[in-house]
């Protein structure tokens, strides 16, 4: 190295020097790493990112499709974001609608206020007035997880605001007092396999060093996550009663080995939604519209883009 010039030498030793910084911040924060390649990787694909106010709160959302498409509104679940539905939304995408993904309040990169108590019904003045925002008059809307029981809540209250609806793996129903709450925010790798269990058959082995650092960002978000459970737990905002008054078209999607919100539910509100269509997803957990979208997602496309609404009734989406 001695004979090297300067620059090649300077060169060399800055790169060491890189490679070394980039590897440390894989290890200690992995999933930081992997948060900025997932949005890097989306702004390359066309999405956009935006951040905009909503009655008073900082809340930020993807979109992707053609401008003058039907806008159709995607919201995740309980400790979910926008990025939850990256294989789901291409689908939607190339059929031509235009797909908006808003993280939640106190969620993905949207505001954390402290004076709210993250309540279905909190969030659902959320989904409603993102939709006043972006000028969305009549948007399809599709809801997973917690996301379903807002997405409930919002065709409730707004019928008219709301041209179809899609519930996938969707709670809302009042739930059982048995549900150990503690399993939303896991504080070991032993719970943190535990979750893992729960919400995907089969889960994949997840390194040790990864673990820790979702048990680090867990630590810094449950306080949301426990004030949200316990706001659902008072029942107030369950929609049993509610849901026969929907008039609008409404698909649910079930993958049958969901522990966290098992398939009987799905057929609960199923028979509560006289003209609702049920499609079951074979060998598929919780995490079906993400692990699953090869069946949901050309099911969901042909659902939104039928004339008139699909014949009511349930079917079994084979796995392929």
């Amino acid at each position: 190295m001695a004979n090297w010039p300067k620059w090649l030498l300077r060169f060399s030793l800055a790169l060491v020097l890189l490679i070394a910084i980039a590897g440390s911040m894989f290890f200690f924060k992995p999933t930081w790493v992997f948060d900025r390649i997932q949005h890097i990787q989306l702004i390359a694909s066309g999405v956009e990112s935006h951040t905009i106010w909503v009655n008073g709160h900082r809340i930020h959302y993807y979109v992707r499709g053609p401008i003058n498409g039907q806008p159709v509104v995607l919201v995740h679940g309980l400790g979910g974001r926008g990025e939850d539905w990256v294989r789901l939304a291409p689908y939607l995408e190339r059929s031509g609608f235009r797909v908006y993904t808003p993280d939640l309040l106190g969620f993905g990169q949207s505001e954390e206020p402290r004076n709210v108590n993250y309540s279905i019904a909190e969030q659902a003045r959320v989904i409603r007035f993102f939709l006043d925002r972006l000028h969305l008059q009549q948007p399809d809307l599709v809801g997973w997880s917690m996301g379903g029981w807002i997405a409930q809540k919002v065709a409730i209250d707004h019928p008219s605001r709301v041209r179809r609806l899609v519930l996938m793996d969707s709670a809302g129903l009042r739930m059982p007092p048995g549900l150990d709450t503690r399993l939303f925010t896991p504080t070991t790798p032993d719970e943190l396999s535990r979750l893992n269990e729960f919400l995907t058959p089969n889960p994949p082995r997840v390194p040790g060093f990864v673990a820790q650092d979702i048990l680090r960002v867990s630590a810094n978000t449950s306080w949301v996550i426990k004030r949200a459970l316990a706001s659902m737990f008072t029942a107030k905002d369950v929609t049993d009663a509610d849901l026969p008054s929907l008039k609008m078209p409404v698909l649910i999607l079930w993958g049958d080995q969901d522990r966290i919100t098992p398939l009987s539910e799905g057929r609960a509100i199923h028979n509560l939604i006289p003209q609702s269509r049920l499609a079951v997803a074979k060998g598929c957990g919780h995490l079906a519209p993400a692990q699953c979208a090869d069946r949901l997602g050309p099911e969901m496309t042909a659902f939104l883009q039928s004339g008139t609404a699909l014949p009511a009734g349930e079917s079994l989406l084979a796995e392929r």
